[in-house]
């Protein structure tokens, strides 16, 4: 039988308790953001390894929860934006998607299509990923503004799709 060794920095005990504090509240947290038990479960690995390798400076930190947190949102967006071109649809199309410029040339159609302001809002938010105090600054509009042009502009956006995909346009 193997024995556990001692920590060999004074830290190790510090991470290894932090971690086995709060592993099961990480972890539901990953499932909430990956909505998968097994993401959640690559997701939370991944974050406290990650963690791990910057202990020693987050440690002299108020919120090591939050940076682990931020590690993990992080992560996610990251594989989401990886993956963010699959669409999985019940039946397959009648016709087959024509993407000859290889980006999103057609998204950036239907964005010219929109008012600017509401064009402007969607491009920092989703594009540049501002926040919308950070978006609010720039337009020099409230922040009720940024959320209300950016639900006016995602309507049209929706509509201005689901024609496309039903042939009414």
């Amino acid at each position: 039988m193997q024995q556990i060794r001692p920590p060999e920095r004074p830290w190790d005990v510090e991470f290894t308790d932090f971690v086995a504090a709060r592993a099961d509240a990480l972890y539901r947290y990953g499932y909430v953001l990956t909505g998968n038990a097994e993401d959640a479960a690559d997701l939370t690995q991944e974050a406290l390894m990650r963690l791990g390798d910057a202990w020693p400076r987050v440690r002299k930190r108020d919120d090591p929860e939050g940076y682990v947190r931020t590690i993990m949102a992080r992560l996610h967006i990251s594989v989401w934006r990886r993956l963010r071109r699959e669409r999985l649809v019940a039946a397959v199309p009648e016709r087959a998607y024509d993407d000859r410029a290889g980006d999103d040339a057609g998204l950036w159609n239907e964005l010219k299509g929109l008012p600017p302001r509401q064009r402007a809002v969607l491009v920092l938010r989703y594009y540049e990923d501002l926040s919308d105090k950070e978006i609010a600054e720039i337009l020099g509009v409230s922040r009720g503004t940024v959320r209300s042009q950016a639900a006016r502009a995602l309507d049209k956006l929706r509509v201005r799709v689901a024609a496309l995909e039903t042939g009414r346009v």
